[in-house]
């Protein structure tokens, strides 16, 4: 029978490149013994001894790649903040750009457009995921083979600026952007893609009337918001302006949206025609929650800047 040195050394030189492995193994079994020597020579036993000096030395696995300058980090030091940047990067927009156009076409291209907020959660897991594995992969392959990417090294003048008062993350506002274009998306592919009828016709779900004025006037809101999205960024925090444009930008955004729910003339009339449940008072709940919708969503947001803006001031 083998004894434990043989079988750790074994072990530690099955992974180890083949012309160093003779090297090695008489280096490490001759640090054994002597570790195993200085143990005995204290009155220990020689099994004890052996034992205890293999446990200290540890996995056979980790002691090969020390021996062989091999990482055994799925991200090692090397590229771990850059990795970490670009997956956060990444996974603040890209999932919830696959998700908000896969329940557009879910919503207007399917038979069920009830579907389209479970498909877009779900598709956006799945990029999540995607993104999350195919990044770290590649960083891993970097990092063992200690791929060179021709980075600058770091100087002082790479630190950011004080930043204190930044109340605004870059995060925040990519998501920002991001929701303010799906919506733009939403108003327009509606009109292209449009909602099956119980009949098979396709018609769109706004009243194609409104593309004279009110439709291509929300669309300029909601991209002056998006403007207002980068001048918030570069400021770093609210400030009164600011609050004043928001609060500009909500009213003339939300103020058309509920005079048009109020007076019917946002929703297709022919698509209301073509569904029992919307003639029957159905079109009435829809446009009333929406209303409630939209008032809070407004007030709230103008509320939270100004709270902002105030805690900015002091």
């Amino acid at each position: 029978m083998s004894s434990l040195t043989d079988r750790y050394l074994a072990a530690t030189l099955r992974t180890v490149p083949a012309p160093r492995r003779a090297e090695l193994a008489e280096e490490l079994r001759a640090s054994i013994a002597d570790m195993i020597d200085d143990r005995t020579a204290g009155g220990q036993d020689h099994a004890a001894a052996e034992r205890e000096v293999l446990t200290e030395l540890g996995r056979p696995e980790q002691l090969a790649a020390r021996y062989s300058d091999r990482t055994l980090q799925l991200i090692g030091p090397r590229y771990y903040l850059l990795w970490w940047r670009l997956l956060r990067t990444l996974l603040t927009w890209i999932p919830a750009a696959v998700g908000v156009i896969t329940g557009l076409v879910t919503a207007t291209v399917g038979d069920e457009p009830g579907r389209a907020i479970g498909a877009a959660i779900s598709v956006a897991l799945q990029t999540a995921v995607q993104v999350a594995f195919w990044v770290t992969l590649s960083f891993a392959i970097l990092e063992r083979t200690r791929a060179p990417l021709g980075l600058p090294e770091w100087t002082v003048d790479q630190l950011p600026e004080e930043s204190r008062d930044r109340q605004i993350s870059q995060p925040d506002s990519v998501a920002s952007v991001v929701f303010l274009l799906g919506t733009v998306a939403v108003l327009v592919g509606q009109h292209f893609q449009r909602w099956a009828t119980d009949d098979g016709s396709r018609l769109p779900v706004l009243d194609p009337a409104l593309w004279s004025f009110w439709l291509p006037a929300l669309i300029v809101v909601l991209l002056a918001t998006v403007g207002l999205e980068v001048a918030k960024y570069r400021a770093g925090r609210w400030t009164w302006p600011l609050v004043a444009v928001n609060a500009l930008l909500n009213l003339a955004f939300a103020g058309p949206v509920v005079w048009l729910l109020l007076t019917d003339r946002l929703l297709n009339p022919e698509l209301i025609e073509r569904f029992t449940w919307l003639r029957d008072g159905g079109a009435d709940d829809v446009a009333r929650v929406a209303v409630v919708v939209t008032v809070v969503i407004a007030i709230w947001d103008v509320a939270d800047s100004m709270i902002k803006a105030r805690r900015a001031a002091r």
